[in-house]
């Protein structure tokens, strides 16, 4: 279902394939980029591209917000319309208080959402690899529920995501 989704909506096919371009190193696109996009269709509306584009990667060896900095204006060149977001995973264990992670979908784990804890990518001969350590099941059975650390000790974080984000109001069949 995914791949036929972002497959069928020219705006994420082509944003895709820019970032797929750059070779990131473990690079997807995830969180709003792929959970928006079956939500919406779960509602029966037409895809909208809202907010901004999480493009996440992993490389420890360039981990300097300059690098992301650096992918993001090349990124921005290609497609200026869009709100492109990079965030190397290899240095936002610091920022978040854990362990350092070991790859983009251990990153990932420490999402506050379930289902925004997805992710995306175009590969080189055209098919979609998607990743979601929790499973695509919250994701597409429009559930909206807290990742394991964000279900207690970080509960109030996830609330407050779930509230200022609107996405009840904005996808009503959510339970």
């Amino acid at each position: 279902m995914i791949e036929a989704l972002l497959r069928a909506d020219a705006v994420r096919w082509r944003i895709l394939g820019l970032v797929r371009d750059l070779c990131l190193p473990d690079g997807w696109i995830g969180a709003g980029f792929v959970r928006n996009a079956v939500w919406d269709a779960l509602h029966g509306r037409a895809p909208a591209l809202d907010g901004d584009v999480d493009v996440v990667w992993f490389d420890p060896l360039r981990a300097a917000v300059a690098e992301d900095a650096r992918v993001e204006a090349a990124l921005r060149r290609v497609a200026p319309e869009v709100a492109w977001s990079v965030r190397n995973q290899a240095r936002m264990h610091a920022r978040n208080g854990d362990a350092p992670y070991a790859s983009t979908p251990d990153a990932m784990r420490h999402w506050p959402e379930t289902a925004t804890a997805v992710a995306a990518r175009r590969t080189a001969d055209d098919a979609v690899e998607v990743i979601a350590p929790f499973g695509l099941d919250d994701l597409l059975g429009l559930r909206l529920r807290p990742t394991p650390r964000f279900a207690v000790e970080k509960r109030s974080v996830f609330e407050a995501r779930a509230t200022a984000k609107g996405w009840r109001a904005r996808w009503p069949l959510l339970n």
